[in-house]
């Protein structure tokens, strides 16, 4: 049986190719969906085994639910919240949760590699050091100051 993957959009549908093999069709509904372009994907789809992979946003909620009615035995892939939709995911989280969905076999694994681990870790603002990194350069230029 072969499998389809229906994301939201082409920027989604790229990143996601570069980590699956070529037998896996990734479909998208360009974030938004209507009579016709829901036809379309089940003309599509037809005999396929089929995964729901939308963003955890509002409107990726509200694509998930349509697809959900229109393909009720559809799996269901989940991104987390506070990444930047499907696109803006980092290979390793996509690669755990297809593996979840059990696409294993169809899963193109990057070489490990330090510049890559760097790349894909999301990127965090620490507010407890920066506001110390400011209340010593305070210090120091009051310190400054005074002397003067």
């Amino acid at each position: 049986m072969s499998i389809a993957i229906i994301v939201e959009g082409k920027n989604d549908k790229s990143r996601l190719r570069r980590l699956l093999s070529e037998e896996v069709r990734i479909l998208c509904t360009f974030g938004s969906l209507n009579t016709e372009r829901l036809e379309d994907l089940k003309r599509q789809v037809k005999d396929c085994e089929i995964f729901l992979f939308t963003d955890n946003d509002a409107s990726g909620k509200k694509i998930r639910a349509i697809l959900r009615d229109t393909f009720p035995d559809a799996e269901q892939i989940y991104t987390r919240r506070g990444y930047a939709g499907v696109e803006g995911t980092p290979d390793e989280y996509l690669i755990q949760q297809m593996e979840k969905a059990g696409l294993e076999e169809f899963i193109h694994y990057p070489e490990p590699g330090p510049a890559a681990d760097y790349m894909d870790k999301p990127k965090t603002f620490d507010r407890r050091s920066s506001d110390k990194f400011h209340q010593v350069n305070d210090k120091r230029y009051r310190k400054d100051t005074e002397n003067r």
